[in-house]
């Protein structure tokens, strides 16, 4: 049976943190659907689809992590409530899914504080988190999310199931070695696409091309799960969904088929992401953390 967040704690065992991009129409009217309304419309099942997620977190008692463009915040403004009211956690993700490594520095800041404003204006949150639009980071983002005293990042892919500690000024030439910049007090909290629902799910010509049936996604997942469980007291299990993928019949009835799963885990704990990174960040003091962790940090 699981634990709550604070049996998971003590127990130094595995939090399990859905989260959901609810990206809706943004990355369609930035680039994936040109002038195609048809595919436009794909976006708009996702707002079909986050009440049937918001049910099934319901069921279970879970509470979630929703990264929501500003785009999407001000398009759906009830949507976006009901996922506050219900107790889940909004992070940021973009003004219009944007990717940011394509951007000066001015225009990244513009729409990070676009993407701010929505969120504010449409439920009056100042999320302490942030995952970018196709986890696309500049050079830039590490800094600029330090300026807006963001506590984490859910976009790199430096760990599989442990946070570590986000650098600034790293310098990657084609004719030297790989010089790591100053680790700074941001939490990196592990991406993975193999734990994405979109790649496995979404047909996108020129950008995705699979198609799996859920049963071939739950066996990766769960596969993932219990060797997280087993291997990494403490850790982190993240699994980023999007309503517009994950919302189909067979693909959420797998979701609970793996909710299920993780119940049967001794001390696992269903948390939002802003919880436990916060936890992490307090117990793990950054100086402290850098001395026994010199694969990540400058050297």
């Amino acid at each position: 049976m699981v634990a709550g967040a604070h049996d998971a704690k003590a127990a130094g065992k595995l939090s399990v943190c859905l989260t959901f991009d609810f990206d809706a129409l943004s990355p369609w009217v930035f680039e994936m659907a040109g002038g195609n309304v048809a595919a436009l419309s794909r976006g708009e099942f996702g707002a079909v689809a986050v009440p049937r997620i918001l049910d099934l977190l319901r069921r279970h008692d879970i509470r979630a992590t929703f990264f929501v463009p500003g785009h999407t915040a001000l398009a759906y403004p009830d949507l976006v409530r009901s996922i506050a009211a219900d107790g889940h956690e909004l992070g940021h993700h973009g003004w219009v899914h944007e990717g940011l490594s394509q951007l000066d520095p001015e225009q990244e800041r513009e729409y990070l504080r676009r993407g701010l404003d929505a969120l504010d204006t449409v439920a009056g949150v100042r999320p302490l988190g942030y995952r970018a639009p196709s986890v696309d980071v500049s050079v830039n983002t590490v800094e600029i999310l330090l300026e807006h005293a963001f506590l984490y990042d859910a976009s790199f892919s430096g760990s599989d199931f442990e946070p570590y500690y986000l650098r600034r000024g790293d310098r990657f030439p084609t004719d030297g070695p790989y010089v790591f910049g100053e680790s700074v007090d941001l939490v990196g909290i592990p991406f993975s696409w193999g734990l994405s629902d979109f790649q496995y799910f979404e047909f996108v010509p020129g950008i995705t091309v699979r198609q799996d049936t859920p049963s071939a996604v739950y066996e990766i997942w769960h596969g993932e799960l219990e060797w997280a469980h087993a291997n990494v007291p403490g850790g982190v299990y993240v699994l980023t969904m999007h309503p517009q993928a994950i919302g189909r019949g067979s693909r959420l009835a797998m979701v609970e088929s793996l909710i299920d799963a993780a119940r049967e885990l001794e001390h696992a704990a269903f948390e939002r992401l802003g919880d436990y990174a916060a936890r992490w960040h307090e117990e793990h003091p950054l100086a402290e953390w850098l001395s026994g962790r010199p694969v990540q940090a400058a050297r």
